[in-house]
C-alpha cells in the first residue's frame, strides 16, 4: 500500500480558497476559538462563550479588556459556580447562565448594578440569595432548578417585568410578591403550590401560568385582573371554579369569581344574598328581587 509523503499532504494545486482556509483553521491551537471570542468581546462588548465545555472562566481573559462588556453568554457549559470574573464585569446588562451545573449564587453578584436580564434556568440551584433582589432586574428566569422557596425580599425587584420559576419544588410564594408592581408575566408552572396569594390580584399581569400544581381554589379577588390576557391553569385539582367552568376559558372563570364574591363579600343588606334567609317569605318585597339585585351587583364587582 502506498504511503503519503509530504507532497501528498499538501492541498492539490488549484483547490478553492475555502478548502485551504478550512485546512488552515484545523491546524490552529485548540483554544484559538476561545481567544477569538475574547478578542471579539473586547471590541464589541458582547461575550459569547456558549457551548465550550468550560468548567471555569478562561484564565486568558485577563489578557483582554472586558470592562465594557454588556452582554455575556456562558450557557451550555459545565460551570459549578458563577465565576468571580463575571461579577467584576460591572457594565453587564444581560447574563445568560442557562444549562450549567451551578449550585449557588455568590453575594458578589450584587456588584452588577446594571444587570437587567438574568437567566439561571437549568442549573442545580436550591435557593436564590436575598442580594439578588438588590439588582435592577427586569427579567429573571430561574426555571428548571431545585428551588423550594423564593427570598422574602423578592418584593424589592421593583422593575421586574418577567419572572419564570417554573419546574421547581416551590411550595408557597412569598407574601411580598404582591409588591412587584411592574410584573407582567409570571410563570410558576410545575411546582408544588397549593395556595395562590391574593396579592397577585393587584399586579398588572398579562400572562399567568400556574398549571401543574396542587391549587384547588382561585381567589375571588383575581376577577380584578383586568389586564390578564393569558391564563394557564390546567392540571390542578381545582374545585372553585369547578372544572366545567375552567375549560370554558377566562371569561367564564371571571364571571364565576364575580358571583362567588357576592356570597362572601360584605354588602348592604338589600344586596346581600344571605339576608334572604332572614326575610319573611310571606311578605313580598318591593322592586326587583334580592336575587336579581345581587346578581347585578356581582357583575359590577
Amino acid at each position: 500500500m502506498a504511503t503519503l509523503g509530504p507532497e501528498s499532504a499538501r492541498p492539490p494545486h488549484g483547490s478553492s480558497p475555502s478548502i485551504q482556509a478550512h485546512i488552515g483553521s484545523a491546524n490552529l491551537p485548540p483554544n484559538r476559538g476561545l481567544e477569538r471570542a475574547l478578542e471579539e468581546a473586547a471590541a464589541s462588548g458582547v461575550l459569547n462563550l456558549s457551548s465550550r465545555k468550560l468548567k471555569e472562566f478562561p484564565r486568558t481573559a485577563a489578557n483582554h479588556d472586558l470592562t465594557d462588556t454588556v452582554e455575556a453568554d456562558l450557557s451550555k457549559n459545565r460551570l459549578t459556580d458563577v465565576p468571580s470574573e463575571v461579577c467584576h464585569l460591572v457594565a453587564l446588562e444581560t447574563l445568560n447562565l442557562y444549562h450549567n451545573c451551578i449550585r449557588t449564587i455568590p453575594d458578589s453578584i450584587i456588584s452588577l448594578q446594571s444587570l437587567t436580564s438574568l437567566n439561571l434556568s437549568r442549573n442545580q440551584l436550591g435557593s436564590l440569595p436575598a442580594c439578588l433582589c438588590g439588582l435592577p432586574l427586569r427579567v429573571l428566569n430561574a426555571s428548571n432548578n431545585k428551588l423550594v422557596s423564593l427570598p422574602e425580599t423578592i418584593g424589592q425587584l421593583q422593575s421586574l417585568m418577567e419572572l419564570d420559576i417554573s419546574c421547581n419544588e416551590i411550595t408557597a410564594l412569598p407574601r411580598h410578591i404582591g409588591r412587584l408592581k411592574a410584573l407582567r408575566e409570571l410563570n410558576v408552572r410545575r411546582n408544588l403550590l397549593c395556595v395562590l396569594p391574593e396579592d397577585l390580584a393587584d399586579l398588572p399581569l398579562v400572562k399567568f401560568d400556574f398549571s401543574c400544581n396542587k391549587v384547588s381554589t382561585i381567589p375571588v379577588c383575581y376577577r380584578k385582573m383586568k389586564q390578564l390576557q393569558s391564563l394557564q391553569l390546567e392540571n390542578n385539582p381545582l374545585q372553585s371554579p369547578p372544572a366545567q367552568i375552567c375549560i370554558k376559558g377566562k371569561v367564564h372563570i371571571f364571571k364565576y369569581l364575580s358571583i362567588e364574591a357576592c356570597r362572601s363579600e360584605k354588602m348592604p343588606d338589600s344586596l346581600y344574598l344571605p339576608v334572604m334567609g332572614r326575610l319573611s317569605l310571606s311578605r313580598p318585597t318591593t322592586g326587583r328581587s334580592v336575587t336579581a339585585l345581587s346578581y347585578h351587583q356581582c357583575l359590577l364587582l
